[in-house]
């Protein structure tokens, strides 16, 4: 536990919001927490700065709803990806204070109320159909605590609405770019900007698109130098990066300051 976290429980139990065993519990928690079908690592937050986070795929409703029940338990922030629509119900019964977003198909549940935005991260999308790929980039560069804006539908086909809103992106610390098709508008901004950008290909595109190879491939191209790639439709890892990212630019800014 870090030493503002200590503190904050410290408080908590010293104005009887916690009680002295439940604080104990917390401060004595294994690091590996066994529910059978799943070993939740309670430590990923110290070590990682944010806890870990549920891929949902493939799994029961049970076996989600546990996972969120003992990160809760254990205070800590919950992050939940590619929610199917029955385990999103589910979770919405039993935890009805979370935020869910059925477009990027997240569940957040954070531990406390956000302090202010670390950072500022941009969400671009070539098209429409790139939403819910972006929209998962978004919710993640929220829960990992840094400031962000979503751009949508200013794909290279018309590039001047791209160039419009030009003034919104470039001060950004970091720039995400999720798109399909040909996955060209990487590039584009990474001519425009001074930062670094995180290319998300998705699989969006007709048969020669090859379920999102073909915008990877253009991607990994790239004749911009600050463009790097993440994995087909990976909105996730691709917030996640970007918020780790601008967080420690914004630090870097602060310290030169």
């Amino acid at each position: 536990m870090k030493t503002g976290e200590l503190r904050d429980l410290l408080h908590q139990v010293k104005v009887g919001e916690v009680a002295i065993d439940a604080a104990l519990e917390r401060l004595t928690s294994p690091p590996v927490a066994d529910l059978g079908y799943a070993q939740v690592d309670l430590h990923r937050r110290d070590r990682c700065g944010f806890p870990e986070v549920i891929f949902c795929e493939g799994k029961q409703l049970e076996w989600v709803a546990g996972v969120v029940r003992k990160l809760n338990e254990s205070g800590q922030d919950c992050l939940a990806t590619r929610v199917t629509a029955e385990q999103a119900e589910g979770l919405a019964r039993e935890f009805p204070q979370a935020e869910q977003d059925r477009v990027a198909r997240t569940f957040w549940l954070p531990a406390q109320p956000p302090g202010p935005a670390v950072g500022t991260v941009v969400v671009i999308t070539a098209g429409t159909s790139d939403l819910p790929v972006a929209r998962e980039a978004v919710v993640t560069v929220k829960a990992l605590g840094s400031g962000v804006t979503l751009l949508t539908d200013v794909g290279v086909a018309g590039i001047h609405r791209l160039l419009r809103h030009q003034d919104q992106f470039a001060g950004a610390d970091v720039i995400v770019v999720v798109a399909g098709m040909d996955g060209a508008l990487p590039s584009v901004v990474g001519g425009l900007v001074d930062c670094p950008v995180i290319a998300v290909p998705t699989s969006v595109g007709y048969g020669a698109a090859f379920g999102g190879l073909a915008p990877l491939l253009t991607m990994l191209n790239s004749c911009s130098a600050n463009v790097v790639v993440v994995n087909i439709d990976s909105g996730f890892k691709g917030g996640y990066v970007a918020a780790l990212m601008a967080r420690m630019a914004r630090r870097k800014k602060q310290l030169a300051t």
